[in-house]
């Protein structure tokens, strides 16, 4: 229980340090083709076109950013099969807390008292969950929940890009919602993966798992880069945090047989609602921060306007 617990640490550590990065690198690429009053970079309805993600991708932040996130990735699959996944998807989720702080210190932002008392919440909410967390399950299901999983990864990322490229700047709660239910998809994958324990070759690339974890990965990926080119990190991030966690949770408890500590549910259960509400505070308050940090015609220039 303790590896796993610093393993999921290290995993939040490197997702929110990773997030901030994106985020950097994101913006200082919208701000280049804001300069060269580039029409290019979005799409009719004002969203970010691939040309313009794949532009943001190339800034020395944004690598390192992406090199954090898949050593994130790594130990956050490592944590998903020691821990029950309410556990192990809420510590990682924390990186909203690291993301937070960092974007005071590299994106300007200034955190009101409500956000740091949501973040607050969500780090109380944690001692709560590793309180109560009790073993993890199986994750031994029918090879028909594992083609289901591939079919909803594919879903997901499908109507994520779609929506996306149609609502625009509207549209970065529900990109950030969209890549953490892709995340959340990947930690149900690493969990009932065939052929890790004991490892088979020829059982890991038949299981469709695999594959959902692969599309889910990369698919969120692209989401939340996109998120955090059109709006608010802090909300995108806390919008990822609510997708990421509480579908695995609770698919965790239902099919795969994860538990809390005898007589403890009901601190797992005002654990968990706490985290949620305190991401989905912390998205709601953080709506507005980029108007904040950059002023309203450095926002509408980055935001608003085609790049």
């Amino acid at each position: 229980m303790l590896i796993g617990l610093v393993t999921a640490i290290a995993a939040s550590v490197c997702y929110g340090t990773g997030s901030v990065l994106q985020a950097v690198g994101s913006r200082k690429s919208a701000r280049r083709e804001a300069a060269a009053a580039s029409t290019t970079g979005v799409t009719q309805h004002g969203g970010p076109s691939l040309s313009s993600t794949a532009k943001a991708a190339m800034t020395w932040e944004f690598i390192v950013g992406t090199a954090l996130d898949f050593l994130g990735f790594a130990l956050g699959a490592l944590a998903a099969r020691m821990l029950p996944l309410f556990l192990s998807q809420t510590v990682i989720s924390a990186n909203l807390v690291i993301t937070a702080v960092l974007s005071v210190k590299m994106l300007g932002i200034r955190l009101t008292r409500k956000e740091w008392t949501s973040i607050a919440v969500v780090c109380g909410s944690l001692v709560l969950l590793a309180t109560a967390a009790g073993h993890e399950g199986s994750g031994h299901t029918a090879r028909a929940t594992h083609w289901w999983l591939l079919a909803v990864s594919v879903g997901l990322m499908a109507v994520g890009t779609v929506v996306v490229r149609l609502m625009g700047a509207g549209a970065a709660i529900l990109a950030g919602l969209l890549s953490g239910l892709g995340f959340g998809a990947l930690g149900v994958g690493v969990r009932i993966l065939d052929g890790v324990d004991p490892y088979d070759l020829g059982a890991l690339l038949a299981d469709p798992a695999l594959y959902a974890i692969l599309i889910a990965g990369i698919g969120g990926m692209y989401l939340h880069t996109v998120a955090l080119q059109i709006g608010s990190v802090n909300g995108a991030t806390a919008a990822l945090v609510v997708g990421e966690t509480v579908l695995p949770g609770i698919i965790g408890v239902v099919w795969l047989g994860d538990a809390s500590r005898p007589g403890f549910a009901w601190v797992a259960i005002v654990g968990f609602v706490l985290a949620v509400t305190g991401a989905v505070a912390v998205a709601w308050y953080g709506k507005h921060e980029g108007e904040e940090a950059a002023g309203p015609d450095e926002t509408r220039r980055l935001v608003d306007t085609p790049r």
